[in-house]
C-alpha cells in the first residue's frame, strides 16, 4: 500500500512537472510562481488526471483539452477559477466543481457524461458546453439564473419541456445532433425572452429530426420572434419575421374555418336530433296536456261537488234516472253523492297514474336524446382534435378521412374483415362488422423514425435475407387494456407521438401489445362492458361501436412466448418481438435454433370467417397477440371507426325511420310507445263519470265573473276558475280583492299583466297557457303556490327577477315544461333567488340543494375572489398555434397570476377567462384599464355592459349567452377579434361596427341576424363567419362589396343559400377577394364562371347598392355608364315607373331587352356599346339561311318569308311587329358597330323621334318603316353609299337628317322628307353639280352641309344651291345673307350672257332650254333601276353580314355640328336657271369655305 502510494506521488511530480513545461514554469520555483499564475492550459498530452493544482490558488483560468482525464479533481483550492476546459477527455460525470463557485465558463464537451448534474452551486455560469456527450435528458440547470450560453449539441436528447424556464437570461442555445422530433419542444423554447441565437442544424452536426419536417423555420421564428440567428444564417431581418408571421396566420385562418365546418356540421346533426325529439316527445306531451286538462275538470267538480253537494258532471245512468224522477230519499242522495266522489277519486288517481307513465317516457326520450348527443359530441370533438393536432405540428401530421372510393379504405376495410371471427364472438349475439369511418394517418416524423430504424436493421443483418425481412412487415391492432378505455387525449398522443409513452398491457410494459384478431383485441372489451352495461341498466348495448388502431410493423427477428414469463427485453435478449398463440393444435411446436419462427400464414379470401356457418372453423389457429419491444418500428397509419351487427335487429329510437308507435311483439328499447299504451289511456279517460263538454268564455265580464263564481258581488269571491276556457285577458280581475284562488289553465293567455293587486291571493294556476312573460305582475305579497308550467318562458334571468320582487312569499313553484334559454342552469338559479321556495317544479329542496344554489348565485358575480382565480398579467400574447380564444390559453398555460398585494393590481390584468360562470351581468371591471383579451363565454348575459373603461381591449369572446344587442362594445375602437356565437342578434348595429377599425376577425354563428348593413364599413374584416342566421336577401352581400380585405366568409345556414340561384357564385363574383366560402376554398375556376355568370348585370340590387335604399318613386334618371355591363334584369319594373332617362354609354351591351318593359323611358343612351337588336338573338345552326334562323330565334322579327319583295317584306312585315317601348322618344346608339337596321328591329319603337346611329357601320338605310314620327336621324360616320326607293318612304316627319362622313356618290330618293328642314351631307363623295339639283325637292330645306365632297370644290355650287334653295338660309355653317343671294342671281345672269360656242359649255350645255328636262329624267330613271338592283340583290348580303359577321369596333371619332339659321323664301328666276347651267365647269371655291367646312361640333 505504502509502495502504491510513493509511485502515486511520484507520478504526480511528473504530471506537475509536465504540466509547469507547457505552460513555461519552473517547477523548482512552483511555489513562488504558482501563486501568480492565473491561466493554465495542457493539450494532447495524455494527461491522466488533475493533480497539482494546489499550487496555482490564483487559477483563473484551466483548459486540459484531449487528455486521460476520467473524473474531474483536485479543484477544492481553486476557488478563483472562472473558466474551465475539460475537452475532449474521458469524463463520465460532473463532479468537484463545488467549490468553484466563481466559475462562469464551463467547456465540457467531448466526452463521455451522460447527466448534467452537480452545477447547483455554481450560480455565476454563463456559459456551458456539454456538447459531445451521451446526455439524454435537459436537467440541473434551474439554479443557473446568469447563463447566457448553452451547448448541447450532439447529445441523445429528445425533449425540452420546461427544463430552462428557469433560465431567462439565456441568449444562445446549439442543440444540433439530438433527437428532438417534435414542434411542440421546440415551442418550449418561446418563454426564454432572451434567447437570440438557436441551433438545431448545426452544419457540425446531424440535424435534428424536426429539421426536416415542413414549415420548420416557419413555425420556429414564429414562436420566437426575437431569434437573430437560426441554425447559424441571420434571420433578424423584418421581412423574414412579417413573412413567418403571415404564414402562421394564415394557416390559423385556415383551420379555424375547418373546425368551424366540423363544429357546424355537429350542429345540424344536433338540430336533427332535436326535432326527433320533439317528434318523439310531442305524443307523450299531448297525451298528458290532455290527461291534466281532464283532471283540472274533475278537480273542479269534485270541488263543486264538496262544497254544494252537486257536481256540474254528466252522472252515470243509475243516476241519471233518479235525478229525473225527483223522488230519491236524502239518503239515497247522501250514498249517491259519496258514491259519485268515490268514483271521481279513483278516476283522478288513474288518469295521474297515465301522467306518472308519459312523464317516465319523456325522462326515456330525454335520456336517449342525451347519450345520441353524447356520442355526436364525441365524434365532432376527435375531428376537431384532429384539425387542432395537424395545426400544432403545422401540417407534419394529418389525417385524411376516407371514402368507398379510395382504394386504401377498400383495402382497410377487407383486413377488418379478414380478421373477424363470427364464431368468437357468437356468444354475444354478434353476427357480423361493419366499418363507418376510417382515418387515414400520416406521421411524418413517426414514418421517418420507422424508415431508419427498419433500415438500421436490414443493414445490421445479412444482406442476402434483407428480403425475408422485409416480408416480416404486417398490419396489427393494437390491444388496450379493458379496463382503462382509449381516451381522445390518448388516442391523439399515440397517433401524434408514437407508442413510446402509450398505456402498455399489464405483463409487457416494455413492449407494444398487438394482435391479428379482432376477437383479440375486442372480446376482453366487451365482457367489461357488458358488466358495465347490467349495473347501470344502460339502453343499448354499449360494446357495439368500437375504435381501432391499426399500425404498420416490422416484427423483425420474433419468438414465442414462455407460459407466463413477462415479457421484457431482459427475457428474449435476441428477439424484436414476442408472439402469444390464441390456441395451437397439439402437434404444433416452435421452431428450433435461434429462438424465431414462422410467421403465421394469413388467411385466404375464402378461409376467412366471417359467418356462423363455419362450425368448426380454425381462426384461432392463425390468431396471436404480439408484443414489438422497438417502439419505432410500430407505425399507426389508420383509425377504424366499427359497429358490431348483433343477431337480433333492435330499432334505435332516434333514427329518422322508424316510428314514433312501434309494432307489438318487437323487441324495442326504451323510449317506444306501444299501441296498448295509447288503448290504456283511452279505457282511463273512458271511465265513469264522464265529463261533459261546457261552453267555451272567451271575454270576461262582470256578470260572466259573478257567474262562474257563484256569488252576488266581487267582495265576496274567494275562489275562481276559469280553467279551459278561450281568455286572454282578465280585466277587472283586480277587483277581487277577497279572492284567494284563481285558476286560468288550458286558456290563451300570453302574458298576466291584469293580475296585480290581489293582496289576498295565496293560489295562481296559469299552466298550459302561452304566457311568454311575467312582467305586469305585481302586489300579490301572499301568494304562496304558482304553476306556471306548459308555457312560453325563455328568459330566466328576467322571469325570476319578477317573481322575486312581487311574490315575496311563494312557497312552491312549478315552470316544467317551457323553453328556457339556459335550462341546464335554471333550477339552482330559481333555489338562489327566491329564498322562500320549498318546492321546485313538484320535487322537495333540500338544504344541500339551497347551499349548492347559493354558491352558485355567489358564484355568478365577479369578485375579487373571481379574478384573482382567473385573470393573468402577461403583456404579450402568449404564441402557440391554436384556434383557442387568447383569453383561455392565457388561463390554461401562464403562470403570471394576479398580486393583489399591489396597490394597483387592477392595473396590471391584462387576460381574463370567465368562461361558464352563470354570470348574468359584467360588472366591476372599470379599473381594468389595460385589459387586452376577455372571455365570457357560456353565461347567462343578456346585454353587453361595463365595458366602457376596457378601452385596450383587443379580443372579445361572448359566446353561448341570451345577448340580444352589442350596443356595449361601441367603444371599443381597438378590438380586432370579437366572437358572439349562439346568441341571440337579431341585428348588427352601424353605430357599433363603424368605430371598430381594427376589427378583423368576426364571429356570429347561431344567432337571428337578418341584414349585414351594419358591416358596410368593416374595412379591416378579413375573416367573417356568420352561419346559421336569418340572412335571406342577396342584398346583404351588397353591404360586404366594399370589405376588400374579406378572405373568408361563411354564411352556410342561412335563408340565401337556398333562395339565391347560383348563391356561391354569386357571392364569389360580387366578393372578389374571397379564398374561402362556406368552409370550401374558392378555385379559380370557380371565380371565371362566377365572371360568365354574373359579369356586367345590372340588377335591381346594384341600383338598391348604390342608392342605398330601395325606394325607387323618385328616381327619374338611371344613369351606369363604363361599368361593363352585359345585361339588364330590373325586376320587378313597376318599381322603376318614374324613370324617364337612361344612360348606359360605355358598357357591353348586345340588347336593350332588360328595358322594354320599364314603362315610362323617354330618353335612352345606349352609345359605345355592342347593341346588335332590340331583343336578344342565339348563334343560328348552320344548316339554315340567316333570315330563317332570325325569324326562328325571334318570331316576332318578321323574317322567314321566303320570295317576297324587299320593299314588302321591309315595309310590311316589320310593321305588323308589335311595338315596344312605346313611350321612348330619344335613342341613342352611336359606336355600336351595327351593320343592319333591319335586323335592329329599330321599327318598333313607333313613338320615336330622335335616333342617333352615328359611327356605325351601316350601309343601307332600311328598316324605318314603322318610325313614321322621327324628327332627327343621325347617320354620320357610317358606310352609306346610297340612299334606297323605300329608305325614307314613311318618315314625312323628318326635320333633320344627319349622313356625314359616309361614301354618298348621289342624292336620290329624297322626295318624300317633304319637312326637311336640315340636311348634313358633308365628307361624303359627291362629285356632280346635277346632284346637288336633286335637293330641289326639298322644299323646306333652311340648313344644308356638303363641305367635304368634292363638289363643294367647284366655285359655282354655292351660288346654284344659293340660287336654287330659295328657303334655305345656312349653308356649310355660313349664313345665307341676302346680299349674297342677290350676287349669285348676279352671277348666273352674267354666265348666261356667255357666247355659247365655248367647247365646255357646248359639251355640256347642248340645246340648253328645250333639251334640260331630259338628262335629269334619264339619271333618276337610272339611278332608280340601281336601287332596284340592290334591292334584288342587297338584303340577302345585308342579312348575311349583320348575322354572322362580328360587329364593328367602337370609334372615338368626333361628329360635325351645324349652325341652325332661319331665313326667307324667295321665288325662283327663269335667269338663275341659265346660270346654274353655265356655271358647271367653273373650277374656283369661294373664299368662305375654307374656314367653315368643319365648323363647330356638333351634339349628337
Amino acid at each position: 500500500m505504502i509502495q502504491s502510494d510513493i509511485q502515486n506521488q511520484v507520478a504526480s511530480e511528473e504530471i506537475i512537472k509536465e504540466l509547469c513545461t507547457c505552460n513555461g514554469l519552473c517547477y523548482e520555483r512552483i511555489e513562488h510562481d504558482g501563486a501568480e499564475t492565473k491561466s493554465l492550459e495542457m493539450f494532447f498530452s495524455g494527461y491522466p488526471r488533475i493533480v497539482g493544482l494546489s499550487c496555482f490558488p490564483s487559477l483563473v483560468r484551466l483548459t486540459l483539452v484531449r487528455q486521460n482525464i476520467q473524473k474531474i479533481s483536485d479543484l477544492e483550492n481553486c476557488s478563483l477559477l472562472r473558466e474551465l476546459w475539460l475537452a475532449e477527455c474521458c469524463l463520465t460525470k460532473i463532479e468537484g466543481l463545488q467549490r468553484c463557485i466563481r466559475l462562469q465558463k464551463l467547456y465540457l464537451y467531448c466526452n463521455r457524461i451522460s447527466a448534467i448534474e452537480n452545477l447547483e452551486n455554481l450560480t455565476e455560469l454563463e456559459v456551458v458546453w456539454l456538447n459531445g456527450n451521451q446526455i439524454k435528458e435537459i436537467e440541473g440547470l434551474s439554479t443557473l439564473q446568469s447563463l447566457r450560453e448553452l451547448n448541447l449539441a450532439g447529445n441523445s436528447i429528445s425533449k425540452i419541456g420546461h427544463c430552462l424556464d428557469p433560465n431567462a437570461e439565456i441568449e444562445k442555445i446549439n442543440l444540433s445532433g439530438n433527437r428532438i422530433c417534435s414542434f411542440k419542444e421546440i415551442t418550449n423554447l418561446a418563454r426564454l425572452s432572451s434567447l437570440k441565437d438557436l441551433c438545431l442544424n448545426d452544419p457540425q452536426y446531424d440535424p435534428n429530426p424536426v429539421c426536416h419536417l415542413c414549415n420548420y423555420a416557419t413555425h420556429v421564428l414564429y414562436h420566437i420572434p426575437q431569434l437573430q440567428r437560426l441554425d447559424t444564417y441571420d434571420v433578424a431581418s423584418k421581412q423574414i419575421k412579417e413573412l413567418a408571421e403571415t404564414t402562421v396566420m394564415k394557416k390559423v385562418m385556415y383551420y379555424n374555418m375547418r373546425i368551424k365546418s366540423v363544429q357546424r356540421q355537429l350542429e345540424e346533426e344536433l338540430e336533427k336530433l332535436r326535432e326527433r325529439k320533439c317528434k318523439l316527445q310531442k305524443l307523450p306531451e299531448e297525451q298528458i296536456k290532455h290527461f291534466h286538462c281532464h283532471i283540472k275538470h274533475l278537480e273542479r267538480d269534485l270541488e263543486g261537488l264538496q262544497t254544494s253537494g252537486k257536481g256540474q258532471i254528466g252522472l252515470p245512468r243509475s243516476f241519471e234516472g233518479e235525478n229525473a224522477n225527483g223522488e230519491g230519499e236524502s239518503a239515497n242522495e247522501a250514498s249517491e253523492e259519496a258514491s259519485l266522489e268515490r268514483q271521481l277519486l279513483h278516476k283522478l288517481d288513474c288518469l295521474k297514474k297515465r301522467i306518472t307513465f308519459w312523464n317516465k317516457k319523456l325522462e326515456e326520450v330525454e335520456a336517449i336524446y342525451h347519450l345520441e348527443v353524447k356520442k355526436k359530441k364525441k365524434a365532432s370533438n376527435l375531428a376537431v382534435r384532429f384539425l387542432l393536432t395537424e395545426l400544432e405540428t403545422v401540417g407534419n401530421t394529418r389525417f385524411e378521412e376516407g371514402s368507398p372510393s379510395d382504394s386504401w379504405f377498400n383495402s382497410c376495410y377487407d383486413l377488418i374483415l379478414s380478421r373477424f371471427c363470427a364464431w368468437d364472438f357468437k356468444s354475444y349475439g354478434i353476427t357480423g362488422v361493419k366499418v363507418n369511418r376510417v382515418v387515414r394517418v400520416h406521421n411524418r416524423i413517426l414514418k421517418m423514425k420507422f424508415e431508419e430504424t427498419f433500415q438500421s436493421f436490414l443493414e445490421e443483418e445479412d444482406l442476402s435475407d434483407s428480403i425475408n425481412y422485409k416480408k416480416r412487415l404486417e398490419y396489427l391492432f393494437y390491444v388496450l387494456n379493458p379496463e382503462v378505455p382509449l381516451k381522445k387525449k390518448e388516442l391523439i398522443q399515440i397517433l401524434e407521438e408514437g407508442f413510446g409513452d402509450a398505456r402498455k398491457v399489464p405483463g409487457s410494459e416494455e413492449a407494444v401489445s398487438l394482435s391479428n384478431s379482432l376477437s383479440i383485441c375486442e372480446c376482453p372489451r366487451i365482457e367489461h362492458f357488458r358488466k358495465q352495461a347490467k349495473s347501470k341498466g344502460d339502453f343499448e348495448e354499449p360494446f357495439r361501436p368500437g375504435k381501432l388502431i391499426v399500425s404498420k410493423v416490422f416484427l423483425g427477428n420474433s419468438t414465442q412466448a414462455r407460459g407466463t414469463e413477462p415479457i421484457i427485453r431482459a427475457n428474449f435478449p435476441e428477439a424484436n418481438s414476442v408472439y402469444r398463440p390464441r390456441g395451437l393444435p397439439p402437434n404444433a411446436a416452435s421452431a428450433a435454433g435461434n429462438g424465431t419462427v414462422a410467421l403465421l400464414e394469413k388467411p385466404k379470401a375464402s378461409e376467412v370467417c366471417s359467418s356462423l356457418e363455419f362450425r368448426n372453423c380454425d381462426c384461432s389457429l392463425r390468431q396471436c397477440e404480439w408484443f414489438v419491444f422497438d417502439h419505432d418500428l410500430v407505425l399507426p397509419e389508420y383509425v377504424v371507426e366499427f359497429e358490431f351487427i348483433t343477431l337480433v335487429k333492435e330499432e334505435t329510437l332516434f333514427s329518422s325511420l322508424s316510428n314514433v308507435v312501434s309494432e307489438e311483439g318487437r323487441r324495442n328499447p326504451a323510449g317506444f310507445i306501444l299501441n296498448r299504451d295509447l288503448q290504456c289511456d283511452d279505457r282511463a279517460l273512458n271511465m265513469e263519470p264522464v265529463v261533459k263538454p261546457k261552453p267555451k268564455i272567451i271575454c270576461l265580464d262582470e256578470k260572466t265573473i259573478l257567474a262562474v263564481a257563484k256569488a252576488n258581488v266581487f267582495s265576496r269571491i274567494t275562489v275562481l276558475n276559469l280553467h279551459g276556457n278561450r281568455l286572454s285577458k282578465l280585466r277587472d280581475i283586480s277587483r277581487l280583492t277577497a279572492l284567494r284562488k284563481l285558476i286560468v289553465s288550458f286558456n290563451e293567455f300570453t302574458c298576466l299583466d291584469d293580475v296585480y293587486h290581489l293582496p289576498n291571493l295565496e293560489y295562481f294556476d296559469a299552466s298550459h297557457n302561452h304566457v311568454i312573460t311575467l312582467e305586469g305582475i305585481r302586489g300579490l305579497n301572499k301568494l304562496k303556490h304558482l304553476d306556471l308550467s306548459w308555457n312560453q318562458l325563455k328568459k330566466t334571468g328576467e322571469e325570476i327577477h319578477v317573481l322575486r320582487r312581487h311574490t315575496p312569499m311563494v312557497l312552491t313553484l312549478n315552470i316544467k315544461h317551457n323553453p328556457w334559454h339556459k335550462p341546464a342552469s335554471v333550477r339552482l338559479s330559481v333555489i338562489g333567488q327566491l329564498k322562500t321556495l320549498t318546492h321546485l317544479d313538484e320535487v322537495l329542496i333540500t338544504d344541500d340543494e339551497a347551499a349548492a344554489a347559493a354558491q352558485f348565485i355567489a358564484d355568478s358575480r365577479i369578485s375579487q375572489v373571481s379574478l384573482l382565480e382567473h385573470s393573468r398579467t402577461d403583456t404579450e400574447k402568449i404564441r402557440i398555434l391554436s384556434v383557442v380564444p387568447q383569453a383561455k390559453i392565457m388561463s390554461q398555460m401562464s403562470k403570471n397570476t394576479l398580486d393583489m398585494s399591489k396597490n394597483s393590481w387592477f392595473t396590471t390584468i391584462t387576460a381574463l377567462d370567465l368562461d361558464g360562470q352563470h354570470l348574468s351581468k359584467i360588472s366591476h371591471l372599470e379599473k381594468l384599464g389595460n385589459l387586452r383579451w376577455a372571455s365570457f363565454s357560456n353565461n347567462n348575459l343578456t346585454r353587453v355592459e361595463g365595458l366602457d373603461s376596457c378601452l385596450n381591449l383587443e379580443e372579445l369572446t361572448l359566446d353561448g349567452n341570451c345577448i340580444a344587442s352589442l350596443e356595449g362594445i361601441s367603444k371599443l375602437s381597438k378590438l380586432t377579434r370579437l366572437s358572439a356565437n349562439n346568441n341571440h342578434l337579431s341585428s348588427l348595429e352601424r353605430n357599433v361596427f363603424d368605430s371598430l377599425v381594427h376589427l378583423h376577425y368576426l364571429s356570429l354563428e347561431n344567432n337571428r341576424i337578418t341584414s349585414l348593413v351594419g358591416l358596410q364599413k368593416s374595412y379591416a374584416l378579413i375573416e367573417l363567419y356568420i352561419s346559421n342566421n336569418y340572412v335571406s336577401s342577396n342584398q346583404e352581400i351588397y353591404y360586404l362589396k366594399g370589405l376588400n380585405n374579406l378572405v373568408i366568409l361563411d354564411m352556410y345556414g342561412n335563408l340565401i343559400v337556398w333562395k339565391q340561384d347560383n348563391y356561391r357564385l354569386f357571392v364569389i363574383f360580387h366578393i372578389p377577394s374571397l379564398k374561402a366560402l362556406d368552409g370550401v376554398a374558392v378555385e379559380p375556376p370557380e371565380m371565371e364562371t362566377a365572371k360568365d355568370l354574373f359579369g356586367g348585370k345590372l340588377t335591381t340590387d346594384m341600383v338598391v347598392e348604390r342608392l342605398g335604399h330601395s325606394d325607387f318613386s323618385k328616381m327619374q334618371e338611371l344613369n351606369w355608364t363604363a361599368s361593363m355591363i352585359r345585361t339588364i334584369d330590373l325586376m320587378p319594373p313597376d318599381q322603376f315607373k318614374n324613370i324617364s332617362s337612361v344612360n348606359l354609354q360605355n358598357n357591353n351591351l348586345t340588347n336593350f331587352s332588360g328595358l322594354i318593359f320599364l314603362p315610362n323611358i323617354k330618353v335612352l343612351c345606349l352609345n359605345y356599346n355592342h347593341i346588335e337588336s332590340i331583343l336578344p338573338r342565339s348563334k343560328p345552326p348552320n344548316h339554315l339561311t340567316n333570315r330563317q334562323l332570325l325569324h326562328q330565334k325571334v318570331t316576332s322579327s318578321g323574317y322567314g318569308q321566303q320570295g317576297a319583295s324587299r320593299a314588302g317584306r321591309d315595309g310590311g312585315l316589320n310593321e305588323s311587329l308589335p311595338p315596344i317601348m312605346q313611350s321612348l322618344e330619344v335613342l341613342h346608339l352611336g359606336y355600336n358597330g351595327i351593320a343592319n337596321l333591319t335586323v335592329l328591329q329599330i321599327s318598333r319603337l313607333r313613338n320615336l323621334k330622335f335616333l342617333f346611329l352615328q359611327g356605325n357601320e351601316i350601309s343601307q338605310i332600311e328598316g324605318l318603316e314603322g318610325l313614321p314620327l322621327l324628327q332627327e336621324l343621325v347617320l354620320d360616320h357610317n358606310r352609306v353609299k346610297t340612299i334606297g326607293e323605300n329608305s325614307f318612304a314613311k318618315q314625312s316627319s323628318l326635320l333633320a337628317l344627319h349622313l356625314e362622313e359616309n361614301r354618298l356618290r348621289e342624292a336620290n330618293h329624297l322626295q318624300s322628307l317633304v319637312k326637311l328642314q336640315k340636311l348634313f351631307l358633308g365628307l361624303n363623295k359627291i362629285q356632280e353639280l346635277s346632284e346637288l339639283e336633286k335637293l330641289d325637292c326639298l322644299p323646306c330645306l333652311k340648313e344644308l352641309s356638303i363641305y367635304g365632297n368634292p363638289v363643294s370644290r367647284k366655285i359655282s355650287h354655292r351660288p346654284l344651291l344659293v340660287f336654287r334653295l330659295p328657303n334655305l338660309q345656312v349653308l356649310d355653317g355660313v349664313t345665307i345673307s341676302s346680299e349674297e343671294r342677290a350676287r349669285a342671281e348676279l352671277h348666273l345672269l352674267e354666265q348666261q350672257a356667255l357666247p355659247l360656242a365655248n367647247p365646255p359649255v357646248d359639251s355640256v350645255f347642248p340645246g340648253l332650254q328645250s333639251m334640260a328636262p331630259k338628262p335629269c329624267t334619264v339619271r333618276v330613271t337610272n339611278l332608280g333601276l340601281l336601287g332596284g338592283v340592290n334591292h334584288l340583290h342587297g338584303p340577302e348580303f345585308a342579312i348575311s353580314q349583320t348575322v354572322d359577321d362580328a360587329t364593328g369596333n367602337e370609334t372615338s371619332k368626333t361628329r360635325k355640328s351645324k349652325n341652325a339659321g332661319l331665313g326667307t323664301s324667295n321665288p325662283r328666276s327663269i335667269h338663275a336657271e341659265i346660270a346654274i347651267r353655265q356655271a358647271k365647269w367653273a373650277s374656283a371655291t369661294l373664299p368662305s369655305h375654307g374656314t367653315s367646312q368643319s365648323g363647330p361640333s356638333r351634339m349628337t
